[in-house]
């Protein structure tokens, strides 16, 4: 497992670029979208580039963390938390690819999530080969995925908090 440890945070931080260089000027050029998709846009109103890299660098801290651990003190908690975080990141890419197919138009995160996605599946399949499933991985990998949904949430609060500052 030791050599897929690190492509999770590489993937995410490869992926999370396009977002945080695209979206500023995707949402200035698509204003009709907040009035088209409300609930689906309603995470970016008063979206600010500054902000938002906030939150990726605060969504960053535990795939970087959580990776690195299990990278230097291989266990069965570390690598069950890092296979949910694996899962998290690979449904994140799946969401953007869905969510652009709704909407009919590219969203910076698409290229990424598509070139992301192959690899992804590739590696939680051969991590699931490598690792022992018991009561204690059934439980934490989906605390993980729980945890990373609740931190997405913080982390969407902390881009709102920061922009509306900005804002000031």
């Amino acid at each position: 497992m030791k050599e897929y440890y690190l492509l999770l945070p590489i993937l995410f931080i490869f992926h999370d670029m396009e977002e945080i260089i695209g979206f500023g000027r995707f949402f200035r050029n698509n204003g009709q979208l907040f009035e088209r998709f409300p609930r689906m846009t309603a995470a970016y109103k008063g979206f600010t580039t500054e902000g938002f890299a906030l939150a990726v660098y605060e969504e960053f801290i535990p795939f970087f963390g959580i990776s690195l651990a299990a990278f230097f003190f291989p266990c069965k908690v570390l690598d069950a938390l890092w296979f949910g975080l694996m899962l998290s990141l690979t449904a994140h890419f799946l969401i953007h690819i869905c969510q652009s197919i709704y909407i009919r138009k590219y969203i910076p995160s698409l290229i990424t999530s598509l070139i992301c996605l192959p690899p992804s599946a590739v590696i939680l399949i051969k991590a699931a080969g490598c690792m022992s499933f018991d009561l204690a991985t059934f439980i934490l990998i989906p605390a993980a995925i729980i945890g990373m949904a609740a931190n997405l949430r913080f982390a969407h609060s902390l881009m709102h908090r920061y922009g509306e500052r900005l804002s000031k």
